[in-house]
């Protein structure tokens, strides 16, 4: 009974910490978002999957990865943000930003787009 009790207060005073119920809910709307390029990668009959050359829908194992890791760690930002900023402008300018860091690193691993961005801008 006493380490019920001890165990309790260490959680309470965890409270501010993400709950491993958000961390299951983030895990699962990635994996539902990557369910769409799977699929899409399956139905190509040109992917690398079946021999084929490539091309449209092709993704690699390691692009999934990649892809998850990425979509996991902007949702558990933009989950901490929404939780811990209590202005909703500054809440909202946040998330905007958390946004447009996925976006931008997604083109540029997807295509390079932000080097090619900045190399245009210099010269």
């Amino acid at each position: 009974m006493k380490m019920l009790t001890l165990k309790k207060k260490a959680l309470d005073r965890l409270g501010n910490t993400i709950s491993h119920r958000r961390l299951i809910t983030w895990a699962l709307v990635v994996a539902l978002i990557l369910l769409i390029p799977l699929v899409l990668t399956l139905l190509n009959p040109n992917a690398r999957v079946y021999g084929g050359e490539g091309g449209d829908w092709d993704w690699a194992p390691g692009g999934f990865v990649v892809m998850g890791l990425l979509l996991f760690c902007t949702g558990l930002a933009i989950d901490f943000a929404v939780r811990k900023i209590t202005h909703p402008i500054f809440r909202m300018f946040a998330v905007a930003a958390i946004v447009l860091t996925l976006l931008a690193i997604w083109v540029e691993l997807a295509v390079d787009g932000v080097s090619q961005m900045i190399t245009a801008l210099v010269g």
